[in-house]
């Protein structure tokens, strides 16, 4: 494996595989998915805008996780499956085990939450709050206007609010 390619893989295999599983659930199609992206990246290195790199990996990773979930035909079951989320979100760790039990189910709830928003708001989310794209960024990924990239963002961390306040998520706005 030469040098370059290594360092590409290191530089965004991580942020790759961290929005394939939230936007997918299960780790095994995130690997598939992080596998996948890491290729084209490689392959097309030369033709990428190096001030764009990020943005293209998550175009690249959103587009090929709509792809897989097309495939299985099992859009909707794939997006709800949160079992494997856990492993990726570090837990806060804390002296104290009440503590660290309070965070690991703040955490898993989040995950929770996050898994039962519909898309795109949950790519959003994910994008600006985990990944800490720009809104600018994310408007480039999702090609839409900014505006419309603000307003997803700020309605996707309502629901998430409003699940984690309540613990029921109805889908509208």
């Amino acid at each position: 494996m030469s040098r370059e390619f290594r360092r590409l893989a290191d530089e965004h295999g991580g942020r790759i595989y961290t929005l394939a599983l939230y936007l997918l659930g299960r780790r095994e199609d995130a690997e598939d998915v992080t596998q996948e992206v890491l290729v084209r990246l490689w392959r097309y290195r030369d033709r990428i805008d190096p001030a764009r790199t990020r943005a293209w990996v998550a175009q690249v990773t959103r587009n090929l996780v709509i792809d897989v979930s097309r495939q299985k035909r099992m859009r909707a079951a794939v997006f709800a499956d949160g079992a494997d989320m856990e492993e990726t979100v570090a837990a806060s760790v804390d002296a104290s085990p009440d503590r660290a039990v309070m965070n690991g189910e703040l955490r898993t709830a989040l995950e929770a939450a996050i898994a039962r928003l519909d898309e795109p708001y949950r790519s959003i989310l994910v994008m600006r709050e985990i990944q800490d794209y720009s809104y600018q960024e994310i408007a480039s990924v999702t090609s839409m206007p900014l505006g419309t990239v603000k307003v997803y963002l700020h309605r996707a961390r309502r629901r998430v609010r409003d699940v984690l306040r309540t613990g029921a998520h109805d889908g509208a706005d």
